[in-house]
């Protein structure tokens, strides 16, 4: 089936998916991941460290985890670790052109906040390209893979998940979008055989320059 004709909303995740993994700005966060978590529980950088790893293979995100097992209240964390440098994303106007010219609503749902999703499209040259942005905050602070936090902003936004498509790099994040009924691209180096995956692409921009013919026309994979 082509998707060009019956996709209305298309998503888009935000790290590593609307920029390229080698400007390497999510180390940024990571570092301060590891300084929060270490000031917070009190612990040396290879534990903290550990943690966080740990908590994001186990809870979706190191927050998730820091909330689980902790009590951590969400919003200091958010606030500190994505106070970052902006400034190593480079604008990238073929994206911009190419996502605005995608046929119907294009909105941002991040494991992030919307704030920081702002600074990021700002630094890409994306403002203004996408009708909502959703962070993590707009799920309850509960991240993604979770299918309730899908579901929550899902519902908040009010698009039909059957006539949508998902951008996202990390390969178990597209496993419930695929199930509500979602085409899904995985947005990362290396292809990954699960099921949920309709498409694959090392890079967005590249990626929807090829299928830019006639309102960028996918083609969703048989199921």
């Amino acid at each position: 089936m082509d998707i060009g004709t019956d996709i209305t909303t298309w998503v888009f995740d935000l790290d590593n998916t609307l920029y390229p993994p080698s400007v390497r700005l999510f180390d940024q966060i990571e570092v301060r991941m590891v300084q929060f978590v270490m000031d917070h529980l009190q612990i040396d950088r290879i534990q903290a460290d550990h943690l966080r790893r740990v908590y994001w293979q186990k809870h979706g995100t190191t927050l998730a985890g820091l909330m689980d097992e902790h009590g951590m209240d969400p919003e200091q964390f958010l606030i500190d670790v994505h106070d970052i440098d902006f400034s190593v994303l480079p604008p990238d106007p073929l994206l911009r052109r190419h996502i605005a010219d995608l046929p119907g609503r294009k909105i941002i749902y991040t494991n992030g906040t919307a704030p920081y999703a702002e600074n990021v499209i700002a630094a890409r040259g994306l403002t203004g390209v996408f009708d909502a942005i959703y962070g993590v905050e707009h799920a309850g602070f509960r991240p993604k893979p979770e299918r309730a936090a899908f579901e929550r902003v899902f519902t908040k936004d009010g698009f039909d998940p059957t006539q949508a498509a998902m951008f996202e790099d990390e390969a178990r994040n597209l496993q419930v979008p695929k199930s509500l009924g979602m085409a899904t691209v995985h947005v990362a180096p290396v292809r990954d055989p699960a099921p949920y995956i309709d498409h694959h692409t090392p890079d967005l921009t590249d990626f929807l320059t090829q299928h830019h013919d006639s309102g960028a026309k996918l083609i969703r994979s048989a199921v």
